[in-house]
Parts: C-alpha cells; structure tokens; sequence
C-alpha cells in the first residue's frame, strides 16, 4: 500500500472533468447533430423473417418514386461482406470456417434484422416510406434459436454446407493433467449457468454521415466509434479502398460498451451511396435497430466442476461453455469465449485447469464484446462454483477463498490457462470488504428481515480480469506559436473522461491547469494512428506515452530556455506558462520559447507493454427478497478494488458505479427473449427491462491498490471491473436468501426476475 503526495493537477489528482460543460449546457456536438448542406437520408429494409429465402420484386418501381434517389440491394454488392476479424485455432489446431455475411442479403436472411436493402430519399419519411414499399417475397425456412436447440441431434442446420451449428471449439489449460485431478478428488462440486444475452442500450443510438470529395477521391464519414482508425480499416477493407482514402471522424459519443466499436453494415452502404449519388448520405439509427442489428452481448451456458480434497482445497477445474454466435461470425465475436475461458481459474491456485469452448450458430442477432467481453463471464462462473463448494464442504463462503487465493508470495503467478498475475493481495480485499459490508453483523440484519417478512442473504464476489492487453498507443504533445499545449492521442473517450485524464498528466509536467491543453482524438487525419478504445486501455496504455511525450516536451523547452536565460537546465522550472530559473525571477514565457523555436514544438512517444494487467477486488452485495411478489432489492454493496494506481479518484469510481449497475441489471432483470420463430420479443424499451438509479442503494466504494509490474505507470485498469464483480455478487447474495429463507436448494440463475424468484420460492414450499 502506497502513499503518496498528491500533486494539485497530477495522477491522483479527484478532478472535474473538463469535458462535460459543453454537454452539461447543449453545446456537444454528437452524429445526429452533424447535417451538412444537402444531405440526403438513408433507411436500411431490414427482414422480417429469421430464416427464409427472399426475392424483391418492385425495385425499379420505388427507384422511381418521388423524392427517392437510390434502391441498393444485394445485387449490385455482390461479394461486399462484413468480415470477422478473431481467426483463431481450434482445439485440433485446425482453423474453422467464416460464413459470409454479405452487407445486402441477396437470396436468403438469416435473422430478423437481416439487411435487405439501402434506401436513400431526401427526407427520412421518404426513405421509409420507400422501403416498405418495397415488396419481398418469403419462402421461409426452418429456424432454430436458443444453445441447445441448436446443438441437438436433429436441430435445423443454420449454414447446411457446414453439416453443424457448432462454429468452433476451443481448449484451454492440461486436459489430461485435469482429468488425473479430478480422478483422486475427494470431493466434487459442479454447477450448471446461463449467463443470458444482453442488449448494450447506449443511450446514443448509432449513426453515421457519409461524403464523397470527387476531386481528392477521398471519403468522410462522421460516426461514433470506440476507435476511428480501426473503424477506418475494417471499412476500407469491405470496399477495397487504400486507408488513405477514408477519414473518420468522432465526434462526442453517447456510450459505446464495445457495441459501438464494430463496423456495421450502414457505414459502407451510406458510403457507396454518397459516391454514387455525389451528396452526402446521412443514415440515424432508431432504438428499434439498436435491438434487432447492433451486437448483442453474452449469452452461453457453461457446466463447471470443481475437485477438491479433503480439507477443501482445489486440486482442478473443468469447464464446458457454450457460447451463442448467432446467425454470423461478428468481428470479434469468436474472441470473446476464448478470452473469457483463459480466466477460468479467477483468483485461486487451481494446480490444474481445462476449459473447453464450442461457438454455436443460431438464428438471432450475432452476439460480440459487451462490457468486460468474456471476462464477466468467467468470473461469475467461478464465484458461483466456489460459493457452491463452500457450501457443500461446509467450508462457507469466506473460508473456502481465503484457503484457496492465490498467496502474495506465490505472485508472479502463472495460471492453468497461460495467463499471469502479477500483483496483488486477494485474501487484503476480502478482509476489507467483509469489514466494510458488516459481514459480522449480518446475522442480525436477517433476522430484523425475517421478522418483516422478508429473506435476506449476502454474497461475495472475488474477482479477477485481464486488461489493457499487450500493445501501445502513439501519444503527440505539441506547444504552437501562442504557448498553447495540444495532444494528440487515438484512443476514443465515450464517456470515460480522456480529456480530463490525460491532461493531467501534461498538466503535472508543465506546471499548467488542466483547462490550458487542448485534447484532440476522433480524427483519423489529424492523428497519425491509435488503438482505439476497448479492454480498458486507454488509460492504462496511453497514459504512459502522454507522460513520456510531455516529459521529451519538457526537455526540448527547457534546452531553448536555457539558452535564452544563460541558466543551466537542471536549475529551470515550468510554471503557470513560464520557465522560470529558480529562486529569482528570471523567466521566459512558454509563447516566447515556442516563437523563438521557428517550428511548432512537439515530441511523439509510444511505449509499449507486453503483458495485460490485472486488477481485482472484492464485491459484495446485500439483498432483501419478498416472497410474496418475488421481488429483489439490492439493500448494500460494497466494493473493495485493487486498481494498481488511481490517476483520477473521482473518474475512477463513476466508471465502477457505471459497471456494476450494468451487472446488476444483467443479474435482476435484462432478459433478450426470442420466440421459436426468432423473433426477438424484447425489441423496446417498453419490453426490455433495465435497472433504475432508484433501485440501487449507495455504492460503498474505496481502493487497495498495489502497482502493477506489468504497466510503465503501475496502473491496471478499471473502465470494466464493476461490470465483472457485480453479478456473482448479487446471485450468490439471493442464493443465500432463498435457500434460508424458504428451503431452496435449486440454483437460483439470471436474470432474476420476480416471477422466477417466485416461482422458485412456490416450488420450494
């Protein structure tokens, strides 16, 4: 534990963000507020049907139609498809096969949603209007939705030239070294869980604008990304365009998840159109789209078992997911089981570990990364594994971790499945937040419930992710004529707090506020290249090279000063924009040394990290169950977090709050239903339940941190770990309740609606 000065503008430092006056007051510019003269409008006609062979029969007609300029449909882009960027090795070692997924269907649909065509008007209403007039002829065919359907003997066969539903299978750890732990256990546990599909519901719908310049030959496209040079590639790669043929540029961004860091099928179509058409192509999508076309997130169903011997220690771990793709191979959506499997083993020392993982095709919406983006998957797999062994050993649920954490003195440690922790003290956290949470006293507060007429129970969640994976973000700090600082970096802020975070860093170097640095991402012209954002690594991976960049900064201006004030560099500081010599008043101001320089000042640096860091922590949540209505109500959470190093207290526990409500909503109410028929049945808001700020209690909130060795500024990384601590927490929590409450020995699985915590209390009794 680590203490520190913190600096008044420096890594530590509980800043406002400097970014959110602008949005505060309506002055934020978004995608939907970008029009430029004589935009025309698109509307995608998207299917109806989940599975069936299409024809369209009146193309022409609606070409001709009033206020319509262009029809695009799967005929004149034959062979333009989306590719799946996440080929990866099979168990066998063999690589698997990608169904094409073509940016207009032309002869069969595979899910409601499915693209049909492109319909550009000059208004949106004719754009519509145009579409529906469109008319399709259906020849449906059979359809198959939910994992085991899919994988049954008989089930219909999503791409039949495949002669399976499943997409791939992978493995992960000692197969045969498992099955020898498992073979002289003592004891085994094992559960069955669904971990349900969720839908992102960024509160920014998505959205892109389209321009073709004749003249350059070169493409604009405005949109909200999680990353614009990525976005750039993959788009380039679809129309077979050089790179420097595209500049994307965006804007502010409403909420991204990693939904928003895919590319979609509007962005070529608006592209295609707006060079043919030579006017801009602006398409907004509707919350509608938003549910039936935007990658949705998890949903798989895993059997995990646990060997254990006679004092209750782990002697191996086997898991079997399986993972729903959907009708597609989305851009990375093969990755995210593979990445959630290698952190199997959470935080304890499990000598032996294999975990297996078959992608099944379906007739839904393809699934891809959503918040955490495996991770929260693995986590809540294992805390309800090792809360069911703690309570088959009698152990209970603190003893059987802390006999089982992996001990400081075992760190760096290597896991089953490859990955390596670090840092950390796992047994710390849950100490402190079992303090925190009043675990002593619950007993107490049981019985206060039960004496209302309620169940109480409390559940904990000690938890491990991999983040800022391996890699590096270019970071460019210029000083131009006037004194002024910009830098220039390509992550993509959608909400975290970039601007603020970053300028921190320059801020403490120059002796400025963070107010006189201007922040500059979102625009793939003026920033040479960047990794985007996704994985938590912004800050993590960019934070490095804006210090070094500012620290090179420093050098140059205080070489130019030195030589201006007859002063040696080592006796100079910066200042409120001067450089000053110290201990008089010999200055000179930052202006006066960039205009003395002849050139803009600037220094690039890029650092590298070659191992994902780490964090961890503890939460633990408290919950109140009526049994008559079956409704559950989170009554105390408390987070304890090992984030390596803060650089921003008060960014830091917005991005916690914001990940473990999402957590909370996936475990209590967020269900995405399909009929047997594929369609999807949650499409609205008005059907799809999401958890409210008054549904939630205060989020008790603090930091253990221990640096990380892996990363330059020892940060781990935070922007998803609420989302990956807060279901098993709440689960394990209601679990508890429901068994002592009411006798229920059943699992208890999300989401938790009322009606199935009713039911489970009904069936018990």
């Amino acid at each position: 534990m680590n203490q520190m000065v913190t600096p008044k503008f420096g890594v530590g430092a509980a800043l406002r963000r400097k970014e959110d006056e602008p949005l505060l007051t309506g002055r934020g510019v978004y995608t939907a507020d970008y029009k430029p003269d004589g935009c025309l409008h698109g509307y995608v006609l998207r299917s109806a049907m989940a599975h069936a062979r299409i024809r369209l029969d009146n193309v022409e007609d609606v070409r001709a139609m009033d206020g319509v300029r262009q029809v695009l449909t799967g005929a004149e882009l034959a062979g333009r498809t989306m590719p799946c960027k996440a080929l990866l090795k099979q168990i066998d070692g063999s690589r698997f096969r990608v169904p094409e997924q073509p940016v207009l269907c032309a002869d069969e649909v595979r899910y409601v949603g499915d693209a049909i065509a492109f319909v550009v008007a000059d208004d949106l209403q004719t754009a519509r209007s145009a579409a529906e007039a469109l008319e399709v002829d259906y020849d449906a065919l059979d359809v198959v939705v939910g994992i085991e359907n899919a994988l049954a003997p008989d089930a219909v066969k999503v791409w039949p030239d495949f002669g399976t539903n499943v997409a791939f299978t992978y493995g992960q750890g000692d197969q045969a070294r498992t099955e020898e732990a498992f073979s002289g256990a003592d004891k085994i546990v094992s559960v069955d869980l669904v971990n349900n599909r969720v839908v992102a519901n960024y509160m920014e719908l998505r959205g892109c604008v389209a321009e073709f310049d004749p003249e350059s030959g070169r493409f604009k496209l405005t949109l909200g990304t999680q990353g614009g040079h990525g976005m750039r590639n993959v788009i380039c790669e679809i129309l077979d365009l050089p790179e420097e043929d595209l500049q994307v540029i965006t804007p502010e961004v409403g909420g991204g998840f990693g939904t928003k860091g895919f590319c979609y099928r509007e962005y070529p179509l608006a592209m295609i159109a707006a060079k043919q058409l030579g006017r801009p192509v602006r398409w907004a999508g509707e919350r509608m789209d938003h549910f039936v076309t935007d990658a949705h997130g998890r949903d798989n169903l895993s059997h995990a078992e646990l060997a254990l011997d006679s004092d209750g220690r782990i002697l191996g771990l086997r898991v079997d997911v399986k993972a729903a793709m959907g009708a597609y191979l989305h851009q990375f959506g093969p990755f995210i089981p593979y990445v959630g499997t290698s952190m199997t083993s959470g935080l304890y020392d499990i000598p032996a570990v294999f975990a297996k993982v078959e992608g099944v095709y379906m007739n839904t919406v393809p699934t891809d990364a959503f918040r955490g983006a495996g991770r929260p998957e693995a986590a809540y797999l294992i805390e309800r594994l090792i809360e069911k062994a703690g309570e088959e050993t009698g152990l209970g649920p603190v003893e059987i971790r802390r006999r089982n954490f992996i001990r400081p003195e075992q760190l760096p440690y290597t896991t089953g499945t490859g990955r390596m922790y670090d840092t950390g003290d796992f047994a710390g956290h849950l100490d402190r937040a079992l303090e925190v949470a009043g675990w002593a006293d619950f007993k107490a507060r049981q019985q206060a419930s039960a004496a209302n007429g309620k169940y109480r129970g409390i559940g904990i969640c000690s938890y491990v992710e991999a983040c800022a994976f391996p890699g590096s973000e270019e970071a460019t700090l210029e000083l131009d004529a006037s004194g002024g600082l910009t830098l220039l970096i390509g992550t993509q802020t959608n909400g975290q707090g970039h601007a603020t975070a970053y300028s921190q860093v320059v801020a403490e170097q120059f002796g400025v506020t963070i107010e006189d640095i201007e922040f500059i991402q979102g625009d793939t012209d003026r920033v040479r290249k960047g990794g985007g954002t996704g994985g938590s690594r912004s800050i993590p991976i960019g934070l490095p090279s804006v210090r070094d960049a500012s620290i090179a900064l420093v050098k140059k201006v205080k070489e130019l000063a030195a030589d201006k004030l007859e002063a040696g560099i080592e006796d100079l500081e910066l200042d409120s924009g001067v450089v000053r010599v110290v201990g008089t008043d010999q200055q000179v101001t930052l202006a006066e040394i960039a205009a003395s320089a002849g050139e803009t000042l600037k220094a690039s640096e890029e650092v590298s990290q070659s191992e994902a860091t780490y964090p961890n922590g503890t939460h633990i949540g408290e919950v109140e169950v009526d049994p008559e209505t079956g409704d559950v109500k989170v009554v105390n959470y408390v987070i304890v977090d090992d984030f390596g190093v803060t650089v921003n207290p008060m960014l830091l526990v917005g991005q916690v709050h914001g990940g473990t409500v999402s957590a909370i909503s996936q475990a209590l109410c967020e269900h995405t239903v399909y009929d047997d028929d594929g369609q999807l049945l949650t499409a609205s808001l008005l059907d799809y339940q999401m958890i409210r700020a008054g549904d939630l209690p205060e989020i008790r909130f603090e930091t253990r941190n221990i640096p990380s060795t892996t990363n330059a500024m020892g940060i781990k990384g935070a922007g998803e770990a609420g989302s990956i601590g807060g279901c098993a927490s709440v689960m394990n929590a209601l679990q508890m309740a429901l068994r002592e409450g009411a006798g229920v020995t059943d699992l208890i699985d999300m989401p938790a609606t009322p009606l199935r915590v009713w039911e489970a209390i009904q069936a018990a009794r």
